[in-house]
């Protein structure tokens, strides 16, 4: 335990966008995860929404894959897994909802438990793993959730009243958007957004705006200001000791996930390292005796 001075390392994006039915979440979401890594091919989708991403098939080749129920955490943890394994820079999760309330989701394996309170000791640690997935991935990760719907008497530009359709409470388990990088809020038909939460300050307190392609390069450049990842791994590579490494890994928690491997590569090394000179000093001693014979002679 130490003190040290505060530094913003280069971190992965989570990001969530929330709203109801036919607010623009899945289209939203592609475009922002295209902003931010300009490559079709990096983005791997999650659909739990009866393959409505092939809807937008026509943005460019990103890669899909079908999640049919039951929706368990562990499916869904399972899913990230299989994209993370498969060269993917951005996972889009559409939507987040289903782990919750969907078929084979958390409250149905609680009410098949008992539905008692007592259940949730057995359902909240398979919730957990599957939050912590999205949390450790190595992956940016884009989540869309369902938003419970109300609606509104407004007036339109003619002053005509009609009938608005409204987002609410988001459907997944209350607490998650403080888990996230930012959280955009779908507020009407029309894609319109706001950050109801906002680690960036590039959004919070700004007039709503739809989400394009723009927002995505706007959250990269952030995302990549700091201490780079590439001058910690040199540094891993210039250490020569093994507390030295673990002192480098304790340094930045936050990129724990992945510098884990680099340092214990690195370690072997080392090891190794120190058994060949161990081997070497062995095989010195051992002829020391043989050249002082050798020399009296």
């Amino acid at each position: 335990m130490k003190l040290q001075k505060a530094e913003r390392h280069q971190v992965k994006l989570r990001i969530g966008l929330s709203g109801p039915s036919g607010f623009g979440k899945t289209y939203s979401a592609l475009l922002l995860a295209y902003g931010i890594t300009n490559d079709w091919n990096k983005i791997a989708l999650i659909d739990t929404e009866n393959k409505s991403a092939s809807l937008y098939s026509h943005l460019g080749d990103f890669n899909t894959l079908s999640l049919e129920e039951p929706f368990s955490p562990e499916r869904y943890t399972t899913a990230i897994q299989l994209c993370e394994n498969s060269d993917i820079e951005i996972i889009i999760i559409d939507s987040i909802s289903q782990e919750w309330m969907g078929k084979g989701g958390c409250l149905e394996i609680h009410e098949q438990l008992g539905g008692r309170f007592q259940d949730w000791a057995r359902v909240t640690p398979r919730h957990q793993s599957f939050i912590d997935a999205i949390i450790l991935s190595k992956c940016h990760i884009i989540t869309t959730s369902r938003s419970k719907v109300d609606y509104s008497l407004d007036k339109d530009g003619n002053g005509k009243t009609k009938v608005m359709k409204l987002g609410t409470k988001s459907i997944t388990r209350e607490g998650f958007e403080y888990e996230l990088t930012v959280n955009f809020e779908l507020l009407n038909d029309n894609h319109l957004v706001s950050a109801s939460k906002d680690r960036t300050e590039l959004f919070s307190g700004k007039p709503e705006f739809i989400i394009n392609s723009s927002t995505g390069k706007k959250l990269i450049k952030w995302c990549n200001q700091g201490i780079s990842i590439e001058r910690i791994k040199d540094e891993i590579s210039s250490c020569e000791t093994a507390e030295g490494l673990k002192q480098i890994y304790n340094k930045y928690p936050n990129l724990s996930t992945e510098l884990y491997s680099i340092v214990m590569a690195r370690k072997q090394i080392l090891d190794q390292t120190s058994a060949q000179l161990i081997y070497e000093e062995e095989i010195i001693k051992n002829l020391n005796p043989l050249e002082n014979e050798f020399s009296i002679k």
